[in-house]
């Protein structure tokens, strides 16, 4: 079965061109979707900023001023109750606004939509803690933890809706983000400080908690005010150095350094005076910043996709000459590939192929014609290089195939003299043999002499196998036909187990004079395997058979059989008679049955055996039957 056809060196070299220049299209389209995405998220972050940021902020500040309220109903008995109602009215409508608003939203990144989930379930928790302060049967402490808890999911909120791809606006909301935080710092203080007025002392639990507020304060605060640019920074620095901010920095260090036996200081009058204004201040400056970070976003979007137009112009522009470079580097190449292709397919399939079957029956040197070199008009350097690799190579091919046919041929004659003197021979001991033969008259003596004529008998067979698998004719020869029963004996003589063999009456027809030699050797070989490969205590049966088209001779043992693979591989051998292979001379003699089966038309199958062994079935066509059985002649 001929291999299947690849595919075509055009579009091996369309793919292989397509590779890079996909590559190329595909890095282009990536980077302009990438940083055109980064300048369409920094527009969307303007959507985000007005349904998630700005509506969040309001619930954030109305959560932080009903903590205070809540802290300071706790605190005072219950007094306060209308205020705290007010203010819990003033929560209810801005996070009402606030879901109305992020409900509208789609496309949020995973990220997003957990932290929007999770802010919802923190605001849904209200109702249980407002239950509490109700009931008041819940610590300040707790209260202040349970709505810190909620702004802190919105801070959260925040950091994943912040990650804008210009770097340096991401550095500044970022810390815009963290001097909210220490704003809600700042309003967990105030409600501290309520806490502490009212009970006219500091308990150590809530200084140890106080003093945490204050370092996580400032140490945000600082930390957001070094990331600001100059713009942002300036009313920060501002702030941190006015009387404001130095008299509640000493209202927290006064908390701070307050012992649980002593009562608070006259100063603690103004702590929640001190905190107030403070927290008025950092309110102000903390709306102006964010709203100065909302204003950057559109300006940088705008910019990056400008550079994105000129740089994916340019960048297409390469993209579209890089291809038409290539295209026509490739119809170059495949033409003159393509005359490459004839020049090889030339010289694999029509000269050498006729030079080399000529060879096989004619040693005589190559023609010129045979020689004419490989000539293909290319410019390529490379493919130049591969056509005088083509001619280097059909000269050695040639000179190899000249060298083979000629040993193969000296190797034939060499078998050929060698087997026609041992055949010689071997007739001359036959002859010597016989006349012994008929001069003894001692029983043991004769059956010696038998045994030895027996040997001598399978010995001019293997001789005559080189011969035949040096395409020559063996020297014997008969004139008239000779009966199937008598060649079928003949062939059974030449095996050394004889006495296994088991012949069958054959029809009454006879084999022509000039195909008994070989058709004799033919069975040999094949009862020859039949006893080889099958139990000494067995016995081989040879039996044939007429048919429509001449007489079928089987041979079958009670072996151990063979493989279906193997089988087939040795059917194919049969048919195909293959060339003689030294290196397979363990199955000489079904090269010398494909052989001498070839010559005469004779077709031989081997096929499993009912006993489980193999049957060789020999089909003779008629062309070399006789109808009449005649005495054998020499």
């Amino acid at each position: 079965m001929p291999p299947t056809r690849g595919r075509p060196i055009a579009l091996k070299l369309l793919i292989l061109l397509l590779v890079p220049l996909l590559s190329l299209v595909g890095l282009w389209a990536f980077a302009a979707g990438l940083t055109g995405g980064d300048g369409l998220r920094l527009l969307a972050i303007n959507d985000l900023a007005n349904n998630l940021a700005t509506p969040s902020g309001v619930v954030t500040t109305e959560l932080q001023y009903e903590r205070l309220a809540s802290v300071e109903f706790l605190v005072s008995g219950g007094q306060g109750a209308d205020k705290l109602t007010r203010q819990r009215g003033e929560t209810d409508r801005a996070a009402g606004t606030f879901r109305r608003l992020s409900g509208s939203m789609r496309n949020l990144s995973p990220e997003m939509t957990e932290q929007l989930i999770t802010v919802n379930h923190r605001i849904d928790q209200l109702a249980e803690v407002r239950r509490d302060v109700d009931g008041m049967s819940v610590s300040p402490l707790d209260v202040i933890d349970s709505y810190s808890q909620v702004v802190d999911a919105s801070f959260r909120m925040y950091d994943a809706m912040v990650l804008v791809p210009d770097m340096a606006l991401y550095q500044q909301a970022r810390a815009v983000t963290m001097l909210g935080e220490a704003m809600d710092m700042l309003s967990r203080e105030r409600a501290m400080i309520a806490v502490v007025r009212a009970a006219g002392r500091v308990e150590p639990r809530e200084r140890e908690t106080f003093t945490g507020m204050v370092a996580t304060r400032r140490l945000l605060f600082s930390q957001a005010v070094s990331y600001l640019d100059q713009e942002l920074r300036g009313p920060f620095d501002r702030l941190a150095g006015s009387p404001v901010y130095q008299e509640f920095l000493k209202a927290e260090e006064a908390i701070r350094g307050q012992a649980a036996t002593n009562g608070l200081p006259a100063a603690a009058a103004t702590w929640p005076v001190d905190g107030q204004n403070l927290w008025a201040a950092v309110e102000r400056e903390q709306a102006v910043a964010t709203d100065n970070i909302v204003r950057r976003v559109t300006p940088a979007a705008v910019g990056l996709l400008i550079k994105i137009g000129v740089a994916g112009g340019l960048g297409l522009l390469v993209v579209v000459s890089s291809i038409m470079l290539s295209l026509r580097f490739r119809k170059r190449l495949v033409r003159e590939l393509a005359g490459l292709r004839d020049a090889a397919t030339e010289l694999a399939e029509v000269r050498l192929a006729g030079l080399v079957e000529r060879l096989r029956t004619n040693v005589d040197p190559p023609t010129a014609s045979e020689t004419a070199p490989v000539r293909v008009k290319a410019r390529t350097a490379e493919v130049q290089d591969i056509v005088r690799a083509f001619n280097d190579v059909q000269s050695t091919a040639i000179e190899a195939a000249l060298g083979q046919a000629r040993l193969r041929h000296g190797v034939s004659q060499v078998f050929v003299n060698l087997a026609r003197r041992n055949q010689s021979l071997l007739h001359r001991q036959l002859l010597q043999l016989d006349n012994m033969e008929r001069a003894t008259e001692e029983p043991e003596t004769l059956a010696d002499l038998f045994k030895l004529d027996h040997l001598t008998t399978r010995m001019r067979r293997h001789a005559e196998s080189l011969i035949i698998l040096s395409d020559q004719v063996p020297g014997r020869s008969w004139r008239n036909p000779v009966p199937i029963l008598d060649v079928m004996r003949a062939a059974v003589a030449e095996v050394e187990e004889y006495e296994r063999v088991e012949v069958l009456q054959p029809p009454p027809l006879a084999l022509l004079g000039a195909a008994v030699t070989d058709v004799a050797h033919l069975l040999a070989e094949l009862v020859e395997n039949a006893t080889l490969f099958s139990p000494p205590q067995t016995r081989v049966d040879l039996r044939s058979s007429t048919t429509p088209h001449g007489l079928m001779i089987e041979i079958e043992d009670r072996g151990l059989g063979l493989p279906r693979a193997e089988l087939d591989a040795l059917n194919d051998r049969l048919t195909l008679t293959p060339e003689f292979d030294l290196a397979q001379s363990d199955r000489l003699g079904l090269f010398v049955v494909s052989r001498l089966a070839a010559r005469h038309g004779i077709k031989v199958t081997l096929a499993p055996s009912p006993y489980g062994g193999l049957t060789a079935m020999v089909a003779l066509p008629t062309s070399l039957l006789a109808d009449q059985p005649a005495l054998s002649g020499r």
